[in-house]
């Protein structure tokens, strides 16, 4: 079993950064690739990026590109999705996830808000 507990959202304004926080806890969370995802009010949800296990391999959605980077930390079972230059349309509930199978994401974070104002 894994939990995963967001932090770092907040209220900015369009131009400015965030570093959202994703904990992780439980035996083998280190070994699983995790991922950032996103709602908007009223949309789907949202793949951002991804990282794999060893850190490698990140891969971003075509908005965020050049703007987020994902990056995580083995020894504090922690991944990190740095936001810059963001836009109104970066508002959401950004969420992290585990990947416990290719394309399969099992656990889930409550998720932590994030509002750009223009």
């Amino acid at each position: 079993q894994v939990q995963l507990v967001e932090s770092g959202g907040g209220l900015v304004q369009a131009g400015d950064s965030l570093r959202l926080s994703c904990a992780a806890s439980g035996r083998t969370a280190s070994t699983y690739a995790m991922a950032w995802f996103r709602q908007a009010p009223g949309k789907e949800r949202e793949f951002v990026a991804s990282i794999t296990y060893s850190g490698g391999s990140p891969y971003y959605t075509d908005s965020v590109k050049g703007r987020f980077t994902i990056s995580r930390d083995n020894a504090k079972n922690t991944a990190y999705l740095q936001m810059n230059s963001l836009k109104p349309e970066d508002t959401a509930v950004y969420y992290c996830a585990a990947e416990t199978a290719l394309g399969q994401y099992d656990y889930w974070g409550q998720g932590t808000q994030v509002t750009v104002s223009s």
